[in-house]
C-alpha cells in the first residue's frame, strides 16, 4: 500500500499493533516518538522472535494497552531474518489489527544523515563505508518492504512534516490535538519542571489572610467568589486567557502534544485552585481540545 491510499479504519474493541522497520537513518525513532504521544505503548529494538510473546502480555486480561507499536530493525542482528515470518504469524492470528510500516529513504539522503551524525552503518560490514551499508541494508529488507502496509519515504520531510503524516495516517482522529494539563501548585513547594508555562497569582489577595477562608479552598464558593472578585482579577484574566489563545494553537501548530500550564500561589490552595479552574474552563471551550486541570499541592497544608 502506497502512503497516499487510504488506511482501513479498526474498530475500536480491536487492540492495534503496527510494527515499524526499514532503512536506518529513515526516521525510526521520530516515528516510535509520535506513537507514543497518540497513545501507542511503545517498544523499540525488539528481537522478532519476541513479537508474538510481547503482544499477547499487552493485551492480557486485565492490562490497560490497547494500541502498541513494535520498532525491529537490523539492530536485531541474526533474530532479524525472522520478522517477516513473525509479522505473517501475527496477521494470520486474527488477534489484533496488525500493520506493517516501512520507513525509507534515499540513498544520497540516508548518506548525508549518517555522514552528519558520524555513527556507524549497523549493516556495515569491517572495511566498509556507509553507502555499502545501505546497499546491503536495501537488499536485507527488499522482502519486507513488498510485505508492508504502508511504506513512508521521509527523504524530503522534515520532523514535523513526518509527525503530521503518520498521526494522519495511524494517529486517532481524538489523541491528534494538543493535550492541555492546567496545575495548580504552591511556590513554597517547588515550581513545576514540566511546565511549559508558569503564571504567578500571588498578587491577589491572600484569603488565608481572612479567617473564616483561611479553612477553605479555591474550589469552594466563598473563596472562589473572593479570589475572582477582586478587581485585578478580571483584567488579569482576561489577558491571560487572550495569550493562550494565540499560545496553544502556536504549540499545535509546531506539532506540540502535550503542554502543561502552571499557576502558583504561595501554599497552591486558595488563589492557584480557583485561577486554574477558569483558566481550565476556558481552555476547555476550545474545540477538540484535550484539557485537564489539577491540583498538586491541595491538601498539603
Amino acid at each position: 500500500m502506497d502512503e497516499s491510499e487510504d488506511v482501513p479504519g479498526t474498530p475500536a474493541a480491536q487492540p492495534e499493533v503496527v510494527v515499524i522497520t526499514g532503512m536506518s537513518g529513515a526516521g525510526r525513532t521520530n516515528v516510535a516518538k509520535v506513537l507514543e504521544d497518540e497513545d501507542y505503548f511503545v517498544v523499540d529494538n525488539l528481537p522478532p522472535p519476541l513479537i508474538k510473546r510481547v503482544v499477547e502480555l499487552a493485551f492480557a486480561p486485565g492490562s490497560s494497552v490497547t494500541r502498541l507499536a513494535l520498532v525491529a530493525d537490523v539492530r536485531g542482528r541474526e533474530f532479524f531474518s525472522e520478522l517477516a515470518s513473525s509479522v505473517h504469524e501475527l496477521q494470520q492470528g486474527h488477534e489484533a489489527n496488525v500493520r506493517l510500516v516501512f520507513l525509507e529513504a534515499s540513498d544520497n539522503t540516508l548518506a548525508s544523515r549518517f555522514n552528519e551524525t558520524r555513527r556507524r552503518h549497523p549493516a556495515a560490514e569491517e572495511g566498509d563505508d556507509v553507502r555499502d551499508g545501505i546497499e546491503r541494508e536495501r537488499a536485507l529488507l527488499a522482502d519486507l518492504r513488498g510485505q508492508a502496509d504502508l511504506i513512508i519515504d521521509t527523504s524530503d520531510t522534515n520532523v514535523h512534516e513526518l509527525r503530521d503524516r503518520v498521526t494522519n495516517l495511524l494517529g486517532r482522529s481524538d489523541t491528534g490535538r494538543l493535550r492541555v494539563k492546567v496545575m495548580s501548585f504552591g511556590f513554597k513547594y517547588g515550581s513545576p519542571r514540566e511546565a511549559e508555562v508558569v503564571v504567578d497569582v500571588r498578587f491577589l489577595p491572600n484569603p488565608h489572610w481572612i479567617e473564616e477562608l483561611r479553612d477553605h479552598n479555591g474550589l469552594q464558593q466563598p473563596v472562589r467568589d473572593f479570589v475572582l472578585g477582586h478587581d485585578g482579577t478580571g483584567p488579569f484574566l482576561e489577558r491571560f486567557k487572550s495569550l493562550l489563545d494565540v499560545l496553544v494553537p502556536g504549540y499545535e501548530s509546531e506539532g506540540k502534544r502535550y503542554l502543561t500550564i502552571g499557576v502558583g500561589c504561595t501554599g497552591g490552595k486558595h488563589r492557584s485552585v480557583a485561577i486554574a479552574e477558569e483558566v481550565g474552563a476556558h481552555l476547555a471551550g476550545h474545540e477538540g481540545l484535550h484539557v485537564r486541570v489539577a491540583h498538586r499541592d491541595l491538601g498539603n497544608e
